[in-house]
């Protein structure tokens, strides 16, 4: 039975970062009732589609899904349960902020059948969290992180790194705290000023790219070192807890998205679908497809596996990459190819975008 992981997507959040570039509606007066309604019509849609699949993860993304009421999650998992064969181990992740305002969160939202929290924290020191825009401060941040570690087996943080005049001490500074907190998982963003946000407006420039590329290479050496091994280009987790959602979208395989901006990748009679909100589908061509599966692949530490490649997109890997600059980058030690697969270097991480240019 295939893969399958379902996205739900809440967009609505109580404030917006200045450096978020995604689509997000700041609002307090949200009619939840409403849109959980609407999202398990459109579950009853794509099950339609996906009789045949097993799932295996639900991701609840946004915006702020913690600001979902605990009994609206735990309406969309049951019914999930109900349309779906599930796994056993089904992975249940939600993104939340460590501000929630709500008393009992963390206990109420694993009572409601999360199992994995992710937390977006993004800095560890009270002078950048207040740059980046946050509403919880140092303090907020670590009782939550210590909440959720006693509430949840599986857990992670997010942070921001290459931050504007950050210097590599401080980084490491930082570093060292968060490998101290006893996580199961931290994923590190490069900061990145996007045309748009207040960021982009008030023309505050990103840290120096030589300066941001030795932050990120000291930071795969320290993290490995502290029993945190890369496994994507921005996450480090031994293997039993790497996000098994996340580890869909990157090997290429079938999930459903629910909710505004969510998008969706399905598998139907052959074919290949990309879905968008709402219930909107197109067909991918499977040089489309192909392409993707490289864009996302590249991504990984242990890279593209030729044989899932070609059987995901039905073109075989040799047969749609540019062979020439495979050769030239391979030479040059930006790309390692075995008859099985094809991954980047620690150099080719480092300019993965221009890599997934050339060779498609």
């Amino acid at each position: 039975m295939q893969k399958l992981g379902i996205y739900i997507h809440w967009p609505y959040c109580l404030s917006k970062c200045p450096y978020c570039d995604f689509y997000k509606e700041v609002r307090k007066d949200v009619p939840q009732e409403q849109i959980i309604a609407e999202y398990l019509e459109d579950l009853d849609f794509y099950h339609n589609f996906t009789t045949d699949k097993n799932i295996i993860s639900v991701f609840f993304g946004g915006g702020t899904p913690s600001l979902i009421q605990p009994q609206y999650i735990d309406k969309i998992i049951n019914h999930i349960h109900k349309k779906w064969p599930c796994a056993k181990n089904m992975e249940i992740s939600l993104e939340a902020n460590p501000n929630s305002n709500r008393k009992n969160l963390f206990s109420d939202l694993k009572a409601a059948g999360i199992n994995r929290l992710s937390l977006g924290v993004q800095a560890l020191n009270d002078k950048d969290l207040k740059f980046l825009g946050r509403t919880h401060n140092l303090q907020t941040a670590l009782k939550s992180i210590d909440e959720v570690i006693k509430t949840f087996d599986n857990h992670s943080i997010d942070l921001i790194y290459a931050r504007p005049h950050q210097t590599l001490p401080e980084w490491k500074k930082e570093l060292s705290a968060a490998v101290n907190l006893g996580l199961k998982q931290i994923s590190l963003y490069q900061l990145t000023i996007e045309e748009g946000t207040v960021f982009a407006k008030k023309g505050i420039l990103p840290l120096e790219e030589e300066a941001a590329a030795e932050m990120y290479s000291f930071t795969e050496d320290f993290l490995r070192q502290n029993g945190y091994p890369k496994y994507e280009v921005s996450n480090f987790a031994p293997p039993q807890y790497q996000s098994r959602h996340n580890l869909l979208y990157w090997q290429g395989d079938d999930y459903i998205g629910i909710g505004k901006s969510a998008h969706g990748r399905i598998t139907h009679n052959g074919k290949i679908y990309a879905t968008t909100h709402r219930r909107q589908t197109e067909e991918l061509t499977p040089e489309e497809r192909a392409e993707e599966l490289i864009i996302m692949g590249l991504r990984l530490t242990e890279g593209i596996n030729k044989k899932h490649f070609a059987e995901k997109c039905g073109i075989a890997f040799n047969d749609f990459v540019n062979k020439n600059k495979l050769q030239e980058l391979k030479e040059t030690g930006f790309l390692v190819e075995t008859p099985s697969s094809l991954k980047a270097t620690p150099l080719g991480f480092l300019v993965l975008n221009k890599l997934i240019e050339e060779i498609c």
